[in-house]
């Protein structure tokens, strides 16, 4: 029985080791972290995470209900644009409080809470980033002053603007000098500016561009030598230019800055100027008939611009080489190519009615040859000429 006894307080002398051990291991574990604070500040942190999407949801739909309240939509934007950064602070807030249980000591909490001012400092920037654009459509107002692509460039400022600030904040929180780092940028910037001058260049231009108001986004230009099509895009260095043929051209800004620049799109009219030549043949009253008929078509004609909106001129011109010519000159009211084409068409068949009507015949390039009357006529041989020649040579035998 003693042998048994003995073997019994062995045994529980060996489990209360055991359990002492699994105490211990319990209470310093990782870095000293009590086992059950870790587990219990994961377990806070994962119901953050998973009530995350939850109270996020109910705290952007409380908001969204109050700003329907209102009439304008700027507020409506607004919280659309800080939805994904409201969606952090249920996880920052679950990150301080697992960090209050941890207790992980001076150091570590110092830390700990940096962290969390970090992810504050995000979580606000990055709303201020995302509420940049419902601020620019708020300001629809002053587009007529500022142009939409400035408003655009203003709205692509701000945002790298809050993109730097946030950035030196976090590092301030980490007690990193910003100072320092932004010294050392401005030497870097110097070394980098001389070598990106037509970075620079270009930059102003575009200023100089969307100050000047030359052409926005839709219009149809021409830069003469560069490129003629429609301007897609201005960014801070180069305008894309889409060709005709839908070929992208990526024209830098100091070209459009410094060429001259034609911008169809703000044409009041469009232009119909032609030369029309008749034959020499045709006589003065067919000439003022042909004139009359041509004029009173286009100054009666609704959709061709009139005077003293316009001049329209259809007048004898000139004698050309080989033709009467007559100089056609109106506008049409629409600028768009393809109804600008349509009544080109239109005026080109009652020209040449008006022309056949009249008795006479548009003239081509052509040369007359006159013969003085008493004037030896040389006869080239060749078939009754030859053989003239040949029966002469005969006789002459």
């Amino acid at each position: 029985m003693s042998s048994a006894a003995e073997a019994g307080d062995s045994l529980m002398a060996q489990l209360q080791d055991l359990w002492a051990i699994a105490i211990d291991v319990w209470n310093t574990s990782f870095l000293g972290i009590n086992v059950g604070q870790g587990l219990f500040a994961l377990l806070i942190v994962l119901v953050g995470i998973i009530a995350r999407g939850m109270i996020a949801r109910w705290l952007i739909g409380a908001l969204k209900r109050l700003a329907l309240r209102t009439e304008t939509t700027f507020d409506d934007a607004v919280v659309d644009a800080v939805a994904g950064p409201m969606k952090l602070v249920p996880v920052i807030i679950s990150l301080f409080f697992a960090l209050n249980v941890l207790q992980i000591g001076a150091e570590g909490a110092v830390r700990g809470h940096q962290f969390v001012q970090s992810l504050v400092v995000i979580a606000l920037f990055w709303a201020l980033h995302n509420a940049v654009g419902p601020l620019a459509h708020a300001l629809k107002g002053l587009r007529n002053a500022l142009t939409p692509v400035m408003i655009d460039w203003l709205t692509k400022a701000l945002r790298i603007v809050f993109i730097i600030v946030g950035a030196a904040a976090v590092l301030q929180v980490w007690d990193i000098p910003v100072a320092g780092i932004v010294a050392g940028l401005g030497l870097f910037g110097v070394a980098i500016g001389l070598g990106a001058q037509d970075l620079f260049k270009n930059l102003i231009a575009g200023i100089l561009i969307l100050t000047e108001k030359r052409f926005l986004p839709g219009d149809w230009v021409k830069v003469d030598g560069i490129v003629e099509g429609t301007v897609e895009e201005i960014n801070f260095r180069s305008t894309v230019v889409r060709r005709f043929d839908k070929g992208p051209v990526y024209v830098p800004n100091s070209k459009l800055s410094d060429n001259a620049v034609t911008n169809f799109s703000r044409m009041t009219h469009r232009r119909t100027y032609w030369i029309i030549g008749v034959r020499y043949d045709a006589t003065a009253d067919q000439l003022r008939e042909i004139r009359d008929k041509v004029l009173g078509y286009v100054q009666s004609h609704p959709e061709y611009a009139q005077a003293p909106e316009v001049s329209t001129f259809m007048r004898v011109d000139s004698f050309g080489p080989s033709s009467i010519d007559f100089m056609l000159y109106c506008f049409t009211r629409t600028t768009n190519w393809g109804e600008w084409l349509r009544l080109k068409e239109d005026l080109a068949f009652f020209i040449k009615e008006t022309v056949e009507n009249a008795g006479t015949e548009f003239a081509f390039p052509s040369t007359s040859v006159y013969v003085e009357s008493g004037a030896e006529v040389f006869t080239p041989p060749g078939d009754d000429g030859a053989k003239a020649v040949l029966a002469n040579e005969a006789g002459k035998g």
